[in-house]
């Protein structure tokens, strides 16, 4: 009976490691379409009218280097735009951060809006809703409080929608450490899995989703959806008003643009909360899609053959060419498609922030709460409870 699960297990395991690498050459695949659409396209510059553009921020307390991250907006080569903050808190810390950059930029249009009431358990979308009020153009840009962006940033993000049959527009983005290992592993996983399946997405299905980092798409489509309040109780916002829009029938379209976020020195436990937080959001919005990630773990499942094969050549042999292939995934798109400088540094953390995120995907199967900026939900269909501090946390 041990012998034939041993052998069950072995065979599992292996067409666990094949599966993966698989799915390792559909991301290099995917990369190189992006790369040599992303060449054919350089130099070429917006040649219709650049319509006025709303950028909106909602925040929520400091992150690092948020002042140089918003100063970039305030340097974008782009004839006319406004940038919107908005708060739910007067006391956020964040408004020090606004204040100062409506004082170095005062020839710019910044508001900051404060938005003490709540319509549902997203607050950042809560904000999204009463922050709309202010914005005077029908061009809208939001993205997360932490990105920083280049001066081409408006001029290109936004230049797919004199399409209209284009309803937003999205981009990838890069991780800039900070010195812990979690926050390491986190610019690493966003570099090396989290981008190439976004890459992989695009060329089986196309995108019909959006990615926090920016989503760019008009007025007149966000009302069809029904505004941002329709979707003021989801956790994946971003994920939701791509899709809804992306129901529409309008494509969603990846930007070449590549945007860099700034992450928090996180100790591993606060990486692995985000971690959880993140999967369990992916996996109420897309339950198929996210239990077929177990077929994509190729280091962790060429180990376990490893092991029950009692180190065997062909195991040694598969693990070695699916650790290749991993290899070959980070460098081409870490490097090659997002210009992340940090990827070889930190290259050789691979297989550890593999095994954890293997880890989080079991967890993540179980349980239903999340923790975000500090408060706790309980998560289902994709909708945020808010659980009291008194609530037992189960």
């Amino acid at each position: 009976m041990m012998h034939f699960i041993l052998t069950l297990v072995q065979i599992v395991a292996a067409l666990g490691a094949v599966s993966s690498s698989i799915y390792y050459l559909l991301c290099l695949w995917s990369a190189a379409t992006f790369l040599r659409e992303r060449e054919a396209g350089e130099g070429a510059r917006p040649t219709q009218a650049l319509p006025p553009i709303s950028i909106l921020k909602p925040l929520k307390g400091i992150d690092p280097e948020i002042y140089e991250s918003f100063r970039s907006h305030c340097l974008q080569d782009y004839p006319e735009y406004e940038i919107i903050f908005g708060v739910s808190d007067p006391n956020d810390p964040a408004i020090e951060s606004v204040r100062a950059l409506q004082r170095e930029f005062s020839d710019r249009r910044i508001q900051l809006v404060v938005s003490p009431k709540i319509l549902g358990a997203n607050v950042k979308v809560s904000n999204l809703a009463q922050m709309l009020l202010e914005a005077r153009h029908d061009h809208l840009i939001i993205n997360d409080s932490d990105i920083r962006v280049e001066p081409d940033y408006l001029r290109r993000v936004t230049a797919p929608l004199a399409d209209r049959r284009v309803g937003m527009v999205t981009c990838l983005y890069r991780g800039a450490a900070a010195a812990t290992l979690g926050s390491r592993l986190e610019a690493l996983g966003i570099s090396t899995d989290f981008c190439p399946s976004v890459l992989a997405a695009r060329q089986l299905e196309g995108i019909h989703f959006g990615l926090g980092s920016t989503l760019a798409f008009r007025r007149a489509e966000l009302e069809q959806i029904g505004g941002f309040t329709s979707f003021v109780d989801y956790l994946a916002d971003d994920y939701e008003l791509g899709r809804r829009i992306a129901g529409l029938g309008l494509a969603v379209e990846l930007s070449e643009v590549v945007v860099e976020t700034y992450l928090p020195p996180y100790k591993l436990r606060e990486f692995f909360a985000h971690q959880l937080r993140w999967a369990r959001g992916v996996r109420d919005a897309r339950v198929a899609g996210y239990l077929g990630l177990v077929f994509t773990f190729g280091i962790p499942w060429s180990l376990v053959a490893l092991v029950v094969s009692r180190a065997e050549l062909w195991a040694w042999g598969g693990l070695a060419f699916t650790f290749l292939l991993r290899l070959a995934v980070a460098l081409v798109v870490g490097r090659n498609v997002l210009m992340d400088r940090q990827v070889l540094k930190y290259l050789w953390l691979i297989p550890l922030r593999d095994l954890v995120a293997l880890a989080v995907w079991i967890a993540s199967l179980g349980g239903h709460t999340v923790t975000w900026r500090g408060d706790r939900f309980r998560l289902k269909d994709g909708r945020l409870n808010r659980i009291p501090p008194s609530a037992s946390n189960v």
